[in-house]
């Protein structure tokens, strides 16, 4: 017979075992992908537990809502536990690269004839983001002529050919497909949609021979960089070209694009800003910046374009403290972030980048090879 003080622990072990048991299965799972968020609802936050650090990042945004980022070079899991006026709540936290899933869709159409490898554009379509083939063959038309240009063979990476399908109803259809290289594939995600995250995904992927993740990843690194530098090009020369209808001549442009980095960087003019990075003086400060601040400075310049145009603003005093107040503002969101955009690194020279960028596609088109013939595959 147990003593009253042992049958007092046993049942206390099995209390607890039972709330164990009960976490478990009560605990409501979240996959989270790396770099990305997602929310969830909150009611009056009083207190969150990760168990485990380095796996996601939390920000309580409201009274009402929780955002939860995946962080990390690598797939993890941890559990969250979160306190709020519904009393505790349990999420079974995983996150994943998004990158790895998709890059094993692309081996999976990967085709092989000797040394060649070669995909077809049937299969590719809807890994790069297309539902119609017409819209697709718009963007490998798109491509061809980018061969073309280049002065390169476009038999040698795009060959057209008909197959039969089997319809639903039994009949057959002949349609019209490609054989694609891998300078053919790179040609098409660089002339696909570029707000579609699986034309990204693709230049990177075509771009390296060897297509592991690490060097896919560096190379979409590298393209977002290049991206976003050219996206401030852009925005700059439009604000430039606003302020100049509205009164300000390049040396106002000048002054006002250095008052905006001044907000930017927490005081920091764009000449001491250049001193700080070490930035020759006759390049501009963009082209050594992280691809975080290039993207920070493109919204605010952005932000100032739109009020510029919709307020109808007029003369270097009212754009400079229109543009100095959207780069507080971008400061700020960073700031909440725990991010200081003038302690940030400097980035390698963007036109260093640019030219290693030329000089791998001359080594693709070498090392794609030349698409065998129909009658050699079979």
């Amino acid at each position: 017979m147990l003593k009253p003080f042992k049958l007092l622990s046993t049942t206390l072990m099995l209390c607890s075992l039972a709330s164990f048991y009960l976490t478990a299965e009560a605990a409501e799972k979240l996959l989270i992908p790396l770099g990305k968020s997602v929310s969830i609802p909150a009611y009056g936050v009083k207190k969150i537990l990760a168990v485990k650090d380095n796996v996601v990042d939390v920000l309580n945004v409201s009274d009402d809502e929780i955002i939860l980022s995946g962080i990390g070079e690598e797939a993890n899991a941890t559990q969250l536990i979160l306190w709020d006026m519904t009393g505790k709540r349990v999420y079974d936290v995983e996150t994943y690269s998004e990158s790895n899933i998709i890059k094993e869709k692309f081996d999976c159409v990967l085709q092989k004839h000797k040394a060649v490898e070669f995909w077809y554009a049937r299969d590719l379509m809807p890994l790069l983001g297309y539902e119609r083939w017409e819209n697709f063959d718009k963007v490998i038309k798109r491509a061809v002529e980018s061969c073309k240009t280049s002065g390169v063979a476009v038999s040698d990476h795009f060959r057209e050919f008909k197959k039969m399908v089997r319809l639903g109803s039994g009949a057959k259809r002949e349609i019209k497909d490609y054989m694609l290289t891998r300078y053919a594939c790179y040609l098409i995600a660089q002339n696909g949609d570029p707000k579609k995250e699986e034309i990204a995904f693709a230049q990177g992927y075509f771009a390296v021979q060897t297509r592991k993740q690490e060097l896919i990843e560096e190379r979409i690194a590298l393209i977002e960089r290049t991206n976003a530098r050219s996206k401030l090009r852009e925005s700059e020369k439009r604000l430039s070209q606003n302020i100049y209808e509205r009164g300000v001549d390049d040396a106002g442009f000048g002054r006002i694009r250095s008052k905006g980095d001044q907000a930017l960087f927490g005081g920091y003019t764009t000449q001491e800003m250049k001193n700080k990075l070490t930035v020759p003086q006759n390049r501009p400060l963009a082209d050594f910046l992280p691809t975080l601040t290039i993207a920070a400075k493109n919204l605010a310049t952005e932000m100032t374009n739109y009020h510029v145009e919709e307020k109808n603003l007029y003369g270097e005093r009212s754009i400079t403290d229109e543009h100095i107040q959207n780069n507080q503002s971008v400061r700020e969101m960073l700031g909440q972030r725990g991010i200081q955009p003038e302690k940030l690194p400097p980035s390698t020279d963007i036109r260093k980048l640019e030219r290693r960028v030329k000089s791998q596609e001359k080594k693709m088109i070498q090392q794609s090879g030349i698409l065998p013939n129909l009658k050699e595959q079979e």
